[in-house]
């Protein structure tokens, strides 16, 4: 009797370790078909990893490749990582968002993305340069700049002078190119300027008035100096400053004093004639 209940437990668990087994096969068929239904039901597309802010220049690090389901993705989401790195943010992205062409700028050269560089409140100002004004071919996008002007007084005697007129100001493009690719020299003819319209004011006078000299600044010194400009003749004589009206000084009358009155000496004789007497001053 013992045998046969030890023969029909054990056969008990058998069985229900079979089913268990094939329980346990069928799920795991079931998920592992599951996840390649999914997998061939999703593509691969561009997604931004971080958020990228409106106007900015998208870098490597920025994007991802990421499934998306294959009937919800949008229809000109990019799906290499090589299209999207370099492209302008005309749309901002936040993070996990597809990066579709539609919120990004057109491929060719530089159309319309100047505008995007230019910070609020500002305006870009467009002077024109030779390879001496434009510190030898050194200037790049991004650069700080003071500018520098150089004509003559408006006084009578319109002397000759510079003066530093503004200062920290951010070079947005030289020529045509307005990211900076290599640490190469751009020889060119205009430089673009971020100024706010009081300077854009005064660097349209300063062209038509005189000449101007672009100066390069380190990127890290944002300290703003007032100076006073220098004329040719300080320069000459070794002074700073530019010279103010010359002021006349009020002639001296010297006077004179009056002449003393010449004393003339004077002698008294005393004349004596038998008893008178007198005296003649002579």
């Amino acid at each position: 009797m013992n045998r046969t209940r030890i023969i029909i437990v054990v056969v008990v668990a058998v069985l229900l370790a079979l089913f268990a087994s094939i329980g346990t096969y069928r799920f795991l068929s079931n998920k592992g078909r599951m996840a390649e239904d999914a997998r061939l039901q999703t593509v691969g597309v561009i997604v931004a990893d971080v958020d990228i802010p409106f106007g900015s220049t998208i870098l490597p690090g920025q994007v991802v490749l990421s499934a998306w389901p294959k009937d919800r993705y949008p229809k000109d989401v990019l799906s290499d990582v090589k299209a999207a790195v370099g492209r302008v943010v005309r749309r901002e992205f936040a993070r996990g968002e597809p990066i579709v062409e539609s919120k990004l700028l057109t491929t060719s050269k530089n159309v319309g993305m100047l505008s995007l560089r230019i910070p609020q409140g500002m305006r870009a100002f467009t002077v024109r340069v030779n390879e001496a004004v434009g510190v030898g071919g050194f200037l790049m996008p991004d650069a700080r700049v003071d500018v520098l002007l150089t004509t003559t007084s408006s006084d009578q005697r319109a002397t000759q002078m510079s003066k530093i007129i503004l200062e920290d100001i951010r070079v947005l493009a030289v020529g045509q190119t307005i990211d900076q690719k290599d640490s190469k020299p751009i020889s060119v003819g205009t430089v673009t300027l971020a100024v706010t319209p009081e300077d854009a004011e005064k660097l349209a006078l300063a062209s038509n008035d005189g000449k101007i000299h672009l100066v390069l600044r380190n990127f890290a010194d944002s300290e703003k100096v007032k100076t006073s400009g220098i004329s040719k003749d300080r320069l000459l004589s070794g002074q700073h400053g530019i010279p103010g009206p010359v002021k006349k000084q009020p002639s001296r009358v010297k006077k004179v004093a009056p002449a003393s009155p010449v004393r003339v000496k004077r002698f008294t004789v005393e004349v004596i004639k038998g008893n008178s007497r007198s005296e003649e001053t002579f």
